[in-house]
């Protein structure tokens, strides 16, 4: 019986706490409407872009250009680490086929201590832009002529956002 005089003051204090303090006058009632500028939805500062060179060819070295470009005001610095500015030390892509069978990563697995290190970060001034070129098939079993998409997938590291995939061709 004790126990349920304990669960039923509870649940009575609980069900009064959750009540509807809302103050309903015309001072609470602001619906004002952002500023334009302020509703805009803002660019990512740090925007990466993969682009194919050449041609695709199985058996040949699928050359990638991976760009980076400062969307903003001031210098920004991005995080060298899981991406091409590298020399390949992890499995930054996620590479699919056509069919959505994944593409095996045959590279290495480099392990970190965090935070990086401040000579594993990258600068770029407002407005300026960086490239670096990579070969995919020396990081991924490309065994197959057809269509794959290649998405990156490590800007929670480094701080670069590719919003789109590159789809590619890879021929015979």
């Amino acid at each position: 019986m004790k126990k349920i005089t304990i669960v039923a003051g509870l649940c009575i204090a609980l069900l009064s706490a959750c009540g509807n303090n809302e103050d309903k006058t015309a001072a609470n009632a602001d619906t004002t409407l952002l500023p334009e500028k302020e509703a805009v939805k803002k660019t990512d500062p740090i925007l990466g872009k993969m682009t194919l060179d050449g041609t695709a060819k199985l058996g040949g070295p699928i050359n990638i250009r991976f760009s980076v470009y400062n969307n903003t005001d001031s210098t920004v610095k991005f995080c060298k680490w899981h991406t091409p500015f590298e020399k390949l030390m992890s499995k930054y892509l996620d590479v699919a086929m056509e069919d959505f069978t994944d593409v095996a990563y045959k590279g290495p697995m480099a392990k970190r201590m965090m935070p990086p290190p401040a000579d594993s970060y990258t600068s770029l001034k407002k407005g300026d832009s960086t490239s670096v070129n990579f070969y995919l098939a020396d990081g991924y079993a490309i065994t197959k002529a057809g269509e794959y998409t290649v998405k990156y997938n490590a800007t929670n590291i480094s701080g670069i956002v590719v919003s789109d995939s590159l789809k590619i061709k890879v021929i015979n």
